[in-house]
């Protein structure tokens, strides 16, 4: 997957309190494994996710993890369009 887009964007995921950017360029493989170009914040760092893994689809679970090792999950739901 590749995105490029003319500016970094920023968004709040309310649900989950979660602020992420987006860089202009966003690349990954098909497993979303090898992200770049995205970051959330957490604490007062912005670590780059660099995994994000969707669980059981019976759990409704979405996992990201982070090079600086920061491992969170959140409901699925939370990152639907929209939200």
């Amino acid at each position: 997957m590749w995105i490029l887009q003319k500016k970094k964007i920023e968004h709040d995921f309310k649900t989950v309190s979660k602020l992420v950017s987006y860089a202009t360029e966003s690349t990954a493989t098909l497993r979303i494994k090898n992200l770049k170009g995205v970051k959330a914040k957490e604490l007062m760092l912005w670590p780059p996710e660099n995994e994000i893994t969707l669980e059981d689809p019976l759990t409704g679970k979405i996992q990201f993890k982070s090079l600086a090792g920061i491992t969170k999950t959140f409901p699925v739901e939370a990152f639907a369009a929209g939200q």
